[in-house]
């Protein structure tokens, strides 16, 4: 594709979006009826914001799901440790429960606007960032392009690029490059992504590795676990988590299966999202088996097959249950999710083989023997009655997930050090606006979250 080429490309993408804006109120409230937007808060997706902007420098940080949100986490707290505001924007109903939850009022959460001109236009008219920094591999054409004519530098940070997306941008290298050098910087997640960054034209580039290894551990509230723990205490359990359309099932055919061995197995099911549990919870018990929910019964009874944690903010809880994590979008879904979490709180990691969006992190995982890749819900099976079976194999593969954690550390440090050039400016002027004099005496507090996370509850 010639430069040319590219031009059009994206100017006929803008007048499509721009098209197709009136009727987008059609495909939101179909989401929104399937438990995928907030009924009262619609009107964020066309940019109308629904809180009042701050005085001073703003920062607008976007992490499109849970999983990046908490990513983000250490970073947000080091900006409002500095007394710089910022508006998070995400695009999942689980994400704004989890940045309500992390944050409350200390950050202001705004759904992202919808990618077509007149929303983008309306969100940065309305809370003019001084600073744009994206999670991962949020590339949105004309929100790029907006916050490009505006010369608001953008900063993507964590970035990884999954082989299929480098072959759709390598095939349109005009593209790609017309986009991606409105980039002010790229922190990629390993060498492989910044390579493949810089191929696209992104300048410049550098590696500061994964900022999820840096997450502090999911947390528990102390009584609940207490009560969680007495309930299967004497029972084997294993988790099934991050879990996508078919695993599910998948996992309780495995229970199922196992069930003849282990007469009193649990098995933990964590949807990835759980708007799913009523069609997951029939499922299930279409199949013969026992199933009870945390919403709905709280703990699982001693007859219970099947608990599902259809809850949001206590992983901490469910990884805590038992020593062996499924990590899904793996099996019956392709891309993998992030085998971090579970190996934080010493678990084994079991995985399916599409792990296209975590091959580095997997990669380094099997090396260190820390998990174990399965085909299919037979391999998968085999492997957790093993587990279940040789406690010392299944904890010398939790010591050796949590020593890879440990050695993927630093990635906050190093993408701090990435943003401060763009940051330290808005520190200064935010000490200098009303609202940051007005909050000086509250620089101790900030700093706590910024070094601790205390007052989020990490």
């Amino acid at each position: 594709m010639s430069e040319r080429w590219a031009r059009l490309a994206l100017q006929t993408y803008r007048w499509a979006g721009m098209a197709a804006y009136p009727f987008m109120g059609v495909y939101v409230g179909m989401r929104a009826t399937r438990g995928k937007e907030q009924h009262d808060r619609r009107g964020e997706r066309y940019g109308r914001a629904s809180e009042k902007r701050p005085d001073g420098p703003l920062v607008w940080v976007h992490a499109v799901s849970v999983g990046e949100t908490g990513a983000v986490s250490g970073l947000i707290g080091r900006l409002r440790g500095r007394g710089v505001p910022v508006v998070l924007t995400t695009g999942t109903v689980t994400s704004a429960a989890l940045a309500r939850e992390r944050f409350g009022d200390e950050v202001i959460h705004q759904y992202v606007p919808l990618d077509l001109k007149p929303a983008v236009s309306r969100f940065l008219n309305y809370w003019q960032p001084d600073l744009a920094v994206f999670a991962e591999s949020e590339i949105w054409p004309m929100t790029i392009l907006e916050l490009g004519a505006r010369r608001i530098p953008q900063v993507l940070i964590n970035g990884r690029m999954s082989d299929r997306s480098f072959r759709r941008w390598k095939n349109r290298l005009a593209l790609a490059e017309s986009l991606f050098e409105n980039l002010s910087h790229v922190a990629a997640q390993t060498e492989r992504d910044g390579e493949r960054f810089r191929a696209l034209g992104a300048r410049p580039v550098t590696v500061s590795g994964n900022l999820k290894a840096d997450v502090p551990v999911p947390p528990v509230e102390p009584g609940v676990f207490a009560q969680m723990s007495a309930r299967v205490e004497n029972r084997p359990v294993w988790l099934a988590v991050s879990t996508h359309e078919g695993e599910e099932l998948a996992a309780a055919r495995v229970h199922a299966m196992l069930k003849k061995r282990w007469p009193n197995l649990l098995t933990v099911i964590v949807p990835r999202h759980p708007t799913r549990a009523d069609d997951v919870q029939a499922a299930i018990g279409g199949m013969g088996l026992t199933v009870v929910r945390r919403t709905q019964d709280k703990f699982p009874t001693d007859a219970s097959d099947i608990f599902l944690g259809d809850t949001i903010g206590e992983m901490g809880l469910y990884l805590r249950m038992g020593k062996i994590a499924f990590v899904g979008r793996s099996l019956t879904a392709d891309g993998g999710q992030n085998p971090l979490e579970p190996a934080m709180l010493g678990c084994a990691v079991l995985a399916g083989p599409n792990l296209s969006n975590f091959e580095e992190v997997y990669g380094r995982f099997q090396e260190a023997r820390a998990a174990r890749v399965v085909d299919d819900e037979i391999m998968l099976a085999k492997a957790v009655n093993f587990l279940l079976a040789n406690e010392p194999m299944c904890d010398a593969m939790a010591a050796a997930g949590q020593g890879v954690v440990a050695d993927m550390e630093g990635a906050l440090e190093r993408t701090w050090q990435t943003l401060n050039p763009y940051i330290q400016p808005l520190v200064v002027k935010a000490s200098l606006s009303p609202s940051g004099r007005a909050g000086a005496d509250e620089g101790t507090d900030r700093m706590s979250v910024a070094n601790g996370g205390a007052r989020f509850g990490w």
